[in-house]
This record gives structure tokens, C-alpha cells and sequence, in this order.
């Protein structure tokens, strides 16, 4: 009874160091290894195990490379995943462009891979250019009328400026402002509407692929449609802008010339009122010079009658200048 148990613990404990035998030394993949005759060390896949590098995602790949001839070994493999990189697709890449005869060497493959962009879409697109359609570009030709225009840009990846150079939003940005400049120089509208083809050619000239992951290979006008005329409506709002300005200077000078007439009103009601003032005095000081002596009696006579008779002239005066313009009117 103890030999059956000891040799049953014995068998447990020999079954559990092979587990973690096979574990630490991936046999299979060894064999798979050997079998495509890629020479990878069983101390290596041991020591990928220790490093916490699946062994899989390395020799895998590496026996691809193998098959299709490539000069990559285990430790570019493993140093590009330990960096952070995605092996199996720089992998792929470097076979497509090895089909496609674009020369494109591991290390620069592996920035690519490391700087965020899709090594394999690149290589793709170098081998089957990219359309990029722009949004509608509102453009002001200058008799005023809007243009809005839309353009389809066809570009292929440049490998050599993928790193550290600018996307798509760069080209889309770049097409636009060029598209604004063209239909701005042109005089008028229609010319842009008889030759859109000017457009791409103008546009083309000025380089705008310059510092981007892409190259430029034609720029076609999709669709032009006529907007609103900007310059009339500019004119308009400047015309009731003046307007306005106007009518404010206006109603200025008439608060103005209303504030003057009630400065005069008030200044010729104080002159009226000290008339009055003084009107008064005059009899205190007609008494005053009567009893005083300064003022004789007939004087003061003579003075009524002056006054008396020049208030009948006025009278008549006025008593007669109807009767003249009625007569004026008869004749």
C-alpha cells in the first residue's frame, strides 16, 4: 500500500515538473521552428520565456520572413516587441514590399511601426495610391460671387518622409487654401466655372505634398456649385452701416440745434423778465426824481405824450397793413 502511494506521488510530482518543463520550453514551437529550418536555439525560446516575451509572436513571424527570404533574425524580432511594436505587421509589411520592389529596410520599418502609423496600409498605398476627398471649400471669386468646390486629391505614401511627416489633414488643409487662392485671383467667377481644370493645375505647381507622409499625384475638381453673391451683400451692409452712421449724426445735430433752442428759449425769457423788472422800476424812480425836483412836471407831460402819440401810430400802423395787403392781393 505505501509502494502505491508513493509511486502515485511520484508520478503527480513528475507530471507536474513536465508541465512546467513543457511551459518554460515550448517544445512545439521548437519543432515548427526546426521544420522550416529556422534555427532558433531551445536556450533562446527559454530565455524569451524569462524576459516575458511570448515565443509564438516571435518565431512565428520569423519563420514568415524565413519563407519569404528575408534577412531578419530573432533578435530584431525581439527587441522590436519589447520596444512596443507590432512584429507581425512590420513583418508583413517588409514581405509586401519586398513583392512590390520597394526598398524598405527593417529599421525603417520598424520606426514606422513605432512612431503610430500603419506600416502595412503605407506600403499598401505606395503600391495602390489613396483618394482623398476634401469637404466643400467656399471660395470668393472678385466680382463677389461664391464658389463652393469640391476636390478629390490622389496621393501615394512616401516610406521615406513617414516618419516625421504630416498626414492627411496637412494635404486636405493645404488643397483648400490653395483652392481659396486660385478662385481669389480669378476676376471672375464663370472663368473658374469654364476651366476648372486651372484649378488643379495651379494648385499642383505649388508643392503642397512639401514635408508630408505623401505624395501628390493629381488633384481633380469633383463638383463646383455657384453660392451667394458676397459682394453684393458686403455693399449691402456697408450701405445700411453708412445709413446708420448717417442717421446718427443727424439725430446728434438735432439734439443739438433742440438743445440751442432751449438755451435761447431760457435765455430770452431771463432777458424778457429783467425788461419787466426794469419796467417796473421806471415808475419808482419817475417819483423819485418828481420828488426830488430832478423831473418838472411838464416833463413829465411832454414824456406821456410822446408816449401816447407813438401808440397811436402803432396802432394806425397796424390797423392799415391789412387793408394795404388786401388791396396788394386785388391787384
Amino acid at each position: 500500500m505505501d509502494i502505491l502511494i508513493s509511486s502515485g506521488l511520484f508520478v503527480l510530482f513528475a507530471f507536474i515538473v513536465l508541465a512546467v518543463f513543457l511551459h518554460f520550453v515550448p517544445i512545439g514551437l521548437w519543432i515548427s521552428a526546426l521544420a522550416a529550418n529556422v534555427h532558433v536555439g531551445i536556450f533562446t525560446l527559454i530565455g524569451m520565456r524569462m524576459r516575458r516575451v511570448p515565443p509564438a509572436k516571435i518565431v512565428m513571424p520569423l519563420i514568415k520572413a524565413n519563407k519569404a527570404g528575408l534577412d531578419v533574425n530573432v533578435n530584431q524580432l525581439e527587441a522590436h516587441y519589447l520596444a512596443g511594436g507590432n512584429v507581425d505587421k512590420v513583418v508583413d509589411a517588409l514581405i509586401a514590399s519586398q513583392r512590390a520592389q520597394i526598398v524598405l529596410p527593417f529599421e525603417r520599418s520598424a520606426a514606422i511601426d513605432l512612431a503610430g502609423r500603419d506600416v502595412l496600409e503605407a506600403v499598401q498605398m505606395s503600391v495602390n495610391p489613396k483618394v482623398i476627398e476634401t469637404p466643400v471649400v467656399s471660395a470668393v471669386a472678385k466680382n463677389g460671387i461664391e464658389l463652393k468646390i469640391k476636390a478629390r486629391v490622389t496621393v501615394r505614401a512616401n516610406i521615406d518622409r513617414l516618419v516625421g511627416g504630416a498626414g492627411e489633414p496637412t494635404i486636405i488643409a493645404r488643397v483648400g487654401e490653395g483652392i481659396v487662392t486660385t478662385v481669389g485671383s480669378s476676376e471672375k467667377h464663370t472663368d473658374v466655372l469654364e476651366s476648372p481644370d486651372d484649378i488643379s493645375k495651379t494648385v499642383l505647381g505649388k508643392g503642397l505634398d512639401a514635408g508630408t507622409a505623401f505624395e501628390i499625384l493629381s488633384i481633380d475638381i469633383a463638383d463646383v456649385d455657384v453660392g451667394r453673391n458676397i459682394g453684393a451683400q458686403l455693399q449691402t451692409d456697408q450701405a445700411e452701416a453708412d445709413k446708420r452712421i448717417a442717421q446718427a449724426k443727424a439725430e446728434e445735430r438735432r439734439a443739438m440745434a433742440v438743445a440751442k433752442e432751449q438755451e435761447m428759449k431760457a435765455y430770452t425769457q431771463e432777458m424778457e423778465a429783467k425788461v419787466v423788472e426794469a419796467q417796473a422800476e421806471v415808475p419808482h424812480a419817475m417819483a423819485k426824481a418828481l420828488s426830488e425836483g430832478k423831473l418838472g412836471v411838464m416833463d413829465y407831460f411832454n414824456m406821456m405824450n410822446i408816449k401816447s402819440d407813438t401808440e397811436m401810430r402803432n396802432a394806425i400802423s397796424n390797423a392799415s397793413a391789412p387793408k394795404h395787403q388786401a388791396v396788394m392781393q386785388n391787384q
